[in-house]
């Protein structure tokens, strides 16, 4: 049974920041790439950030700078740091867990910037 929680969102005005987590469950956690996406409404959803399981990182060219992805294998949990939040940043921000031919997906978590 594998379970992705998705915790952190909310209503941020611009410039503000947020931290999302995600606690994962059912899965051998040090084996996977542990990704965030969002998609915004009428449009596709796109990644965020990825981290591997050796901890590299990458990160969609809109976010670089602003966002942090990082992961705590003792606590099976990765995490967004998102500063300098604007309007554009507004989406349902998705959990993804990645390892050969699984590939799972938390609930989603709202994120509005909005003055």
């Amino acid at each position: 049974q594998v379970q992705l929680v998705e915790s952190g969102g909310g209503l941020v005005q611009p410039g503000g920041s947020l931290r999302l987590s995600c606690a994962a469950s059912g899965i051998i956690f040090r084996l996977f790439a542990m990704g965030w996406y969002r998609q915004a409404p009428g449009k596709q959803r796109e990644l965020v950030a990825v981290v591997d399981r050796n901890g590299g990182t990458n990160y969609a060219e809109s976010v670089k700078g602003r966002f942090t992805i990082a992961r705590d294998n003792a606590k099976n949990a990765v995490y967004l740091q998102m500063n300098s939040l604007q309007p554009e940043d507004t989406a349902i921000y998705y959990c993804n867990a990645a390892y050969g031919g699984g590939n799972h997906w938390g609930q989603g978590t709202q994120v509005t910037v909005s003055s």
